[in-house]
C-alpha cells in the first residue's frame, strides 16, 4: 500500500487536490487554515481581513516575540473591520474560516485520514468533510492491517478552539490513549531539539514530550507530523523508529510518501 502524507497545507487547495496521485491513499496532518501569509501580508485570512498594513504589523510583532502584543492587536483589528460591516466579530471570522475550509475539503483526495493541526477550527470541519475523508484526533485506525495512530493539535496555555491548541496534560492523555501503534501520525513533532527549530524563525516550535515517550517505548515503524515549515533536522532515528517532518506542503507541493 502507498499512502501519501501531507502537512501544513494552509488554503493551497490546487496542490492538495493533486496529492493523491498515485497513492491509495492519503494522510493530513493539519494546518489547513491560511491563517497568515508571513511573506506576503496582503494574503490569507488575515491579510483578507485587516490588509496588508495592519497584517504587517502583527508580523513584526509576533517575529519579536511579543505574543501577548500581537494577540491584543489583532483583537483590536478584528473588532474595528467587523464594526465597519456592522458585523459580530466572531461572525466574520467564522465567515473566513468557512471559506476557506470549503475550498480546502471540496479539493480533498479520497480516500482520506486527517486530523487537525494548531492552526485549525475543529468545530468546522463536520460541515465540509466530503464522503471517503475521516478525521482521526487521539485514536487509532486500522488500515490495510497497519495500525496508525492519530493526535491533532499542539500544546498551549490555555483551552482554545481556533488555534487548536490544548494544555500539555490533555495532549498528553491523546498520546497515551494510543497505545502500541505501527504508524505514529501527529501535527507537532516529538521534543527533539534538531526537529523543533525552525532555522528560518529561529526559535525551537513546541513539541510533544509525550510523542517522544511513547516513540521510546513502543518504537513505531516511523512517527510522521510537520508544524514546523524549515527544521534544523528534517528526519531522525529514535531507537528503530524513523522520525519524520513531511514538509511544508504549501510551499513543497510535494507529499511524503509512505508504504507498507
Amino acid at each position: 500500500m502507498r499512502v501519501h502524507v501531507v502537512s501544513d497545507v494552509h488554503g493551497n487547495a490546487a496542490a492538495l487536490a493533486k496529492a493523491g496521485d498515485g497513492a491509495d491513499a492519503v494522510f493530513v496532518l493539519g494546518d489547513l487554515l491560511d491563517a497568515v501569509d508571513y511573506r506576503n501580508p496582503a494574503g490569507g485570512i488575515m491579510g483578507k481581513l485587516y490588509g496588508a498594513e495592519g497584517t504587517a504589523r502583527w508580523i513584526e510583532l509576533r517575529t519579536a516575540r511579543r505574543f501577548e502584543e500581537a494577540r491584543a492587536f489583532s483583537r483590536t483589528l478584528l473588532a474595528e473591520v467587523a464594526a465597519a460591516r456592522d458585523l459580530d466579530p466572531k461572525e466574520l471570522l467564522a465567515e473566513a474560516i468557512r471559506a476557506n475550509y470549503e475550498a480546502v475539503f471540496a479539493a480533498m483526495p479520497t480516500p482520506a485520514w486527517c486530523t487537525y493541526g494548531n492552526v485549525d477550527a475543529p468545530e468546522f470541519w463536520s460541515d465540509y468533510l466530503p464522503e471517503g475523508v475521516q478525521v482521526v484526533d487521539g485514536g487509532v485506525a486500522e488500515i490495510d492491517g497497519i495500525r496508525v495512530g492519530f493526535v491533532g493539535g499542539g500544546i498551549g496555555g490555555g483551552r482554545s478552539s481556533y488555534p487548536y491548541l490544548m494544555p500539555e496534560d490533555d495532549y498528553t492523555a491523546k498520546v497515551e490513549a494510543l497505545g502500541p501503534v505501527d504508524v505514529l501520525c501527529s501535527h507537532i513533532p516529538p521534543a527533539a531539539p534538531e526537529l523543533c527549530y525552525d532555522t528560518v524563525a529561529r526559535r525551537f516550535e513546541k513539541g510533544s514530550e509525550a510523542l517522544l515517550a511513547a516513540i521510546r517505548e513502543h518504537q513505531p515503524r516511523v512517527a510522521l507530523f510537520g508544524h514546523v515549515h524549515q527544521p534544523l533536522q528534517q528526519r531522525m532515528r529514535i531507537g528503530r523508529t524513523e522520525c519524520v517532518n513531511v514538509g511544508h506542503f504549501r510551499e513543497t507541493q510535494l507529499p511524503y510518501a509512505l508504504t507498507w
